[in-house]
């Protein structure tokens, strides 16, 4: 990734690793990868899969687990060895392919066509040209029939974050109009997508929405009374089910958008 800021993710895997393990990171993966499974056929052959910035590769043992090839590609070198590591001990390694490499540069990377399922979850927000990123992804998918899944930051749900979790009114009021908002996690700035913006650079790539959804609506704003941990699985279903309303979707702290190839992207390529 060619943003500076994207230096603080080549090593920290550790960090990450158990960030996923809290019941905010969990959600947010496993919500996701319950959307995505949503749309994903059951395998008839052996699939390929490519999951960018896979970080600890977490997701991509789970499509491993269910029958795909996946090819993990991230900037960072510790990020690509605890993956690979993690993939070894579930006995996975033979279907973990791992790839040094930058989002940004995909054309260069991977031939056309080649996979059927492109994840895309939580990059977009760290790179300079997100809509090149994508059009790269498009590239990649191999037929009307792939999918591509693309996760990322709710600008409307980071100003409800820092004005219901944090208490911090001025924040929400920058987050209002701001294009970054703060990283958290390792520090630095993290783009903020506002309402539809998301969906137009999907279409601007010639990749119909399948599907949107609102990834962790109201989590993040439960009272102390109810346990995280205790109570997952009831905040897991009822997230669910928040997530596929349209109303709730619209303030969700992250967005996810399911799409496959336009008709007539394949008319292009035909």
């Amino acid at each position: 990734m060619t943003n500076p800021d994207c230096e603080r993710f080549l090593t920290g895997a550790e960090r990450y690793a158990a960030y996923l393990e809290t019941p905010e990171g969990r959600l947010r993966l496993e919500l996701a990868f319950s959307n995505l499974q949503e749309f994903l056929a059951p395998l008839s052959r052996p699939l390929k899969a490519l999951d960018l910035g896979c970080g600890t590769g977490v997701t991509a043992l789970r499509l491993a687990r269910i029958g795909f090839g996946v090819t993990l590609l991230d900037s960072s070198k510790q990020m690509l060895e605890f993956a690979t590591r993690t993939a070894l001990e579930a006995g996975l390694a033979d279907k973990i392919v791992p790839r040094q490499g930058d989002a940004n540069n995909l054309p260069d990377l991977f031939d056309a066509r080649s996979f059927d399922l492109v994840l895309c979850h939580n990059v977009l927000e760290y790179v300079e040209e997100p809509q090149a990123v994508l059009r790269g992804a498009a590239r990649l998918l191999r037929d009307s029939s792939s999918v591509i899944s693309v996760l990322v930051r709710n600008q409307i749900g980071e100003v409800l974050k820092s004005a219901i979790k944090d208490g911090d009114l001025g924040a929400a009021e920058h987050s209002l109009t701001a294009e970054w908002g703060h990283e958290s996690l390792y520090g630095g700035k993290v783009r903020l997508f506002r309402a539809g913006s998301l969906p137009t650079m999907l279409k601007a790539c010639c990749l119909g929405i399948t599907a949107e959804r609102g990834v962790r609506v109201l989590s993040d704003y439960l009272p102390s009374c109810i346990s995280r941990d205790a109570d997952y699985e009831r905040i897991f279903e009822l997230e669910r089910k928040v997530g596929i309303q349209p109303e709730f979707a619209a303030i969700a702290r992250y967005t996810q958008c399911i799409a496959r190839l336009a008709e007539s992207a394949m008319k292009d390529r035909a």
